[in-house]
């Protein structure tokens, strides 16, 4: 079944950058007009850009594009190339004479997989938007193109996880609500319906999975490496949210992330969920109606990260791997 796109919210467009030399890569959402932002940020070692912009006590009130990348923090870089790309097209916060593109960013951790010196840049950022489309790939693309997931007990368990995308329409109200994730998560994914695994920790012959919290129950400690994974997304909805509201969507939308990855928000993670509101409906819209569609959006969206991704040598995906 068709779980849908954020670019069903009309107004926005995706566009990727993947290097061609080893798995990593960036991811831009574009808005056509500008959007009320927010973000909310919950695991412990993050990587991010323009977050403190987006409290509502400060005076932005509006973003003009995200940028999700690999690269760990060197990725943060591609936020640079989005940049120029909208000021050549006048995109961004009049300041006087001059117009500043306002483009908060997250990265997640993927530098063990091939030669962490290949990351994405300026470059990768300005490419990414010059792709920007209503047609979103999904998988091993863009900030999705690293990642990986089951890190609990060591990367030599972990599986290939990728980005992925979903949308959810609320009946004949108009209202859109959708999300976009590149899971990286060191616990495993968990399809939030069924109940079932998905992907995750492998056991030790490699084949099946082990239940990572079921294993940290029975006394196993952790081997996984501070800082060296998270999950990043965008929550995105056409409704018409204050700035306080679209924060509230982002905190509410990492319920999603909570129910289809365990553990998640880990000393481990840097764990960033960023949310808009493009304003699109003329009436005034109910955050919590937004911010619970939003974290079911958001669930969908990791589903798909893990059913889209293929495998890399070394990491099986989902659709590779005998699941016992």
């Amino acid at each position: 079944m068709d779980a849908g796109s954020i670019t069903d919210i009309p107004g926005i467009r995706v566009g990727h950058f993947t290097h061609t030399q080893r798995p990593t890569g960036c991811t831009v959402v574009l808005f056509d007009q500008r959007a009320v932002g927010g973000v909310d940020v919950r695991g412990s070692a993050p990587g991010t850009r323009e977050t403190d912009l987006l409290n509502p006590l400060n005076t932005v009130k509006q973003i003009d594009a995200f940028v999700l990348s690999g690269g760990s923090a060197f990725g943060l870089d591609a936020a640079t190339g989005v940049m120029r790309y909208l000021e050549e097209h006048g995109k961004g916060f009049r300041v006087g004479h001059y117009t500043v593109p306002i483009v908060p960013a997250a990265i997640l951790f993927d530098l063990n997989i091939g030669d962490g010196k290949i990351r994405p840049d300026a470059e990768a950022g300005y490419a990414a938007c010059r792709k920007a489309s209503r047609n979103v790939e999904q998988g091993n693309v863009g900030a999705g193109a690293g990642a990986t997931v089951g890190k609990m007990f060591g990367l030599g368990f972990a599986m290939k996880c990728g980005l992925g995308t979903a949308s959810i329409k609320a009946g004949d109200s108009g209202l859109v609500v959708a999300a976009i994730v590149a899971v990286n998560a060191v616990g495993d994914v968990i399809d939030h319906e069924s109940g079932k695994l998905l992907a995750g920790a492998r056991k030790a012959d490699g084949n099946g999975l082990r239940n990572s919290t079921a294993t940290l129950i029975n006394g196993a400690g952790t081997h996984g490496q501070a800082g060296s994974n998270t999950t990043i997304g965008i929550v995105a909805s056409n409704a018409t949210l204050t700035k306080s509201e679209v924060n509230k969507v982002a905190q509410m939308a990492h319920d999603g992330l909570a129910r289809a990855i365990s553990p998640v928000h880990t000393g481990m993670d840097g764990d960033t969920v960023f949310a808009a509101a493009t304003g699109a409906l003329s009436s005034k819209s109910d955050v919590s109606r937004v911010g619970a569609l939003g974290a079911e959006a958001l669930a969908r969206a990791v589903k798909q990260a893990v059913l889209c991704a293929t495998s890399i040598p070394g990491y099986p995906a989902h659709r590779d791997l005998t699941l016992t």
